[in-house]
């Protein structure tokens, strides 16, 4: 009786909250353990006396062995193993590490390839385009579009690296090009009747062998280039600047067309280059570069993305390298380029387009924003929108921004995703590594204002705490000292308890 009772010490040691639960393995000899409780069935009289039978009061909930498991938050998972306690037997806990049992599943090696977290100082940028490199070469499947186009982002993410974070038009172009699966050449058109403005019985009064009613001669056939001059010529020698216009048109003269419609009014010198642009192919970048200088949305950044349309690479390359005097303009150019390319959903090439546009990342829960993972939709299940490498590829791209400015922030990844990222180590075995992400975020929480985000904050304390024994330098702290904690976790919980109290 001086003795507390058995199942009671269990109770308060929190090893269970389920007292019945415990009563199915222990026997406790402080008190007393009946495992059925009496009844009685009435048989039928006949003569002889009623029989009474035990019945179990509460049925069993385990009726055989089994093994209680749990995660632990070392990169553990413990194992109870079946025992009998009234028999003698002594409980048997095996751990066995995550790492090891998680060997060799991709989800695994996808977290140990990359050589996060990126803000460590041992770290070269050699390592970060190695990676990249990797996974042009063993993730992506150039046969297909989309295959090719997260290629070219992993591409970017290597000349942003080699270059610490700064391009210009021209380095992308090049890039693009690279890639860029070429057509058949663009095929030139005849330039149409109204753009001439000669029909067709006109214009056949005035073939070879017919008399000109201006130099009152019958015109030899005409064969060559400079046959062809000459008669441009003559024409003007008479004025006819239209007439010559018309002749230069339709004889593919386009260089004297427009120099000779520069020199006279607006309207003709429109109208002749209307008809030179006229003999492009609709989808010639060429065309491209006209309709932007011309003032206007080219026709490519509505239409490309099509199986018809052919390559959108080329287009946005003459526009990156080429810039207009409307900055706006091109800006906007690019942007809906990006948007109907997102629209037939070509992600990875929407986001490259938004890149080059410098569009800012937003957040999951915000689907008016125009992205907010690099090569991930967010208008999908998060489960689906935050994968793992796209995670890896957005921190890639914070590291070359850091390059170029050491102070670069980006506040929509810095949110959610790697902490996300952090408890996806520790559940595949990782743990130093996930408090290494956790001492990012508290780290950049703390040189801002840390009750800006009260809940992030707190998770980062919570997960912290059961991965702060994974840290290599505490364990190597003197005995008496081990129950320290790093001065950041310390910092953050501090900032977190005011926030409760106001």
């Amino acid at each position: 009786p001086s003795q507390p009772s058995l199942l009671l010490q269990y109770q308060e040691s929190g090893l269970s909250s389920s007292s019945h639960e415990l009563s199915q393995y222990i026997r406790d000899g402080a008190d007393d353990y009946n495992p059925v409780l009496p009844g009685s069935w009435n048989v039928p009289q006949t003569g002889g006396p009623s029989v009474s039978t035990p019945t179990p009061a509460v049925p069993l909930k385990f009726p055989q062995l089994h093994t209680p498991l749990c995660f632990g938050a070392g990169g553990h998972l413990v194992l109870v193993c079946p025992h009998h306690p009234a028999e003698g037997q002594l409980p048997r806990v095996e751990l066995h590490s995550l790492e090891v049992i998680l060997h060799g599943t991709e989800e695994l090696e996808e977290l140990q390839a990359f050589p996060g977290p990126l803000a460590r100082e041992d770290l070269h940028k050699v390592d970060v385009m190695t990676f990249c490199q990797q996974k042009i070469t063993t993730g992506c499947d150039l046969s297909t579009q989309r295959g090719r186009d997260s290629s070219l982002l992993w591409k970017l993410l290597v000349l942003l690296c080699r270059q610490n974070g700064s391009m210009v038009g021209s380095d992308t172009a090049e890039l693009l090009m690279q890639d860029c699966r070429r057509q058949d050449k663009y095929r030139r058109q005849e330039p149409a009747a109204s753009l001439v403005g000669l029909a067709d019985d006109e214009w056949a009064s005035r073939q070879p062998g017919a008399l000109d009613l201006i130099t009152g001669e019958v015109p030899p056939v005409v064969e060559t280039q400079a046959q062809i001059v000459e008669k441009f010529t003559k024409l003007l020698y008479y004025g006819r600047k239209k007439d010559a216009l018309v002749w230069a048109m339709r004889n593919q003269l386009w260089g004297h067309a427009l120099f000779l419609s520069s020199k006279m009014d607006p309207r003709t010198y429109s109208w002749v280059l209307t008809g030179f642009t006229s003999t492009l192919a609709t989808n010639d970048p060429l065309q491209t570069l006209f309709q932007l200088m011309s003032g206007r949305i080219p026709q490519a950044a509505l239409c490309c993305g099509d199986a018809t349309w052919g390559d959108w690479r080329p287009h946005l390359a003459v526009m990156l390298s080429n810039k207009v005097g409307d900055t706006e303009l091109n800006h906007r150019a690019i942007v809906t380029m990006g948007d109907t390319l997102a629209s037939k959903g070509a992600v990875e090439a929407a986001h490259f387009c938004y890149l080059m546009a410098d569009i800012p990342f937003g957040y999951f829960g915000a689907k008016a924003d125009r992205m907010a993972l690099l090569g991930s939709s967010h208008r999908q299940a998060f489960s689906r929108f935050a994968r793992t490498e796209a995670i890896q590829r957005m921190e890639i791209f914070e590291y070359c921004q850091q390059l170029r400015q050491p102070e670069s922030f980006l506040l929509p990844f810095q949110v959610v995703y790697k902490l996300l990222y952090a408890s996806r180590l520790a559940d595949h075995g990782l743990p130093a590594q996930a408090l290494q992400y956790c001492e990012l975020v508290g780290t950049a929480l703390l040189r801002r204002d840390p009750a800006a985000h009260p809940v992030l904050a707190q998770q980062v304390v919570r997960l912290a705490e059961q991965l702060k024994l994974s840290d290599p330098l505490l364990l190597e702290m003197p005995e008496q000292e081990q129950a320290l904690e790093p001065d950041w976790l310390e910092q953050l919980r501090a900032c977190c308890q005011e926030w409760e109290v106001r």
